[in-house]
C-alpha cells in the first residue's frame, strides 16, 4: 500500500505538530498503523503503533506522554500529535503499516511511506 504522510515542518522546541498519513486506493481500515523516525547519522527507530480493531497503541519510551497516536477510518488516515517537542526528536518521520498486529508488535511493517521532515530548533 502506498502510504503518504504530510504536516511535517519547523518547530521550536516546546512546540507541536500533527502529522498524518493516509493511503488513496485501498483501506487502511484493518493495517496496524504507525511512526518510525530516523535522525541524521542515526538507526531508524519505532516511535508509536495503533492496531486496528484493539486500538491498542504503543509508544516508545523517548515520546511517551508527549506523542499520541490516533486513527480515523472513516478518512483512512492515521495521526501522530507530537507536543512539547525537544530538538532530538528532529529527523524525518515515515508512516508504516501491515495488516498484521504480530510482525508489527515485532517491529516489522510491510508498507513504508517516503517520509516528512520534522526539524526542532530555536
Amino acid at each position: 500500500v502506498h502510504l503518504v504522510e504530510s504536516g511535517g515542518g519547523l518547530v521550536q522546541p516546546g512546540g507541536s505538530l500533527r502529522l498524518s498519513c493516509t493511503a488513496s486506493g485501498v483501506s487502511l481500515e484493518h493495517y496496524t498503523l504507525g511512526w518510525f523516525r530516523q535522525a541524521p547519522g542515526q538507526e531508524r527507530e519505532g516511535v508509536s503503533y495503533i492496531e486496528s480493531i484493539t486500538r491498542k497503541t504503543f509508544y516508545a519510551d523517548p515520546v511517551k506522554g508527549r506523542f499520541t497516536i490516533s486513527r480515523d477510518n472513516a478518512k483512512n488516515t492515521v495521526y501522530l500529535q507530537m507536543d512539547s517537542l525537544k530538538p532530538e526528536d528532529s529527523g524525518i518521520y515515515y508512516c508504516v503499516g501491515d495488516r498484521s498486529a504480530y510482525n508489527a508488535r515485532q517491529g516489522s511493517f510491510a508498507s513504508w511511506g517516503q517520509g516528512t521532515q520534522v526539524t526542532v530548533s530555536s
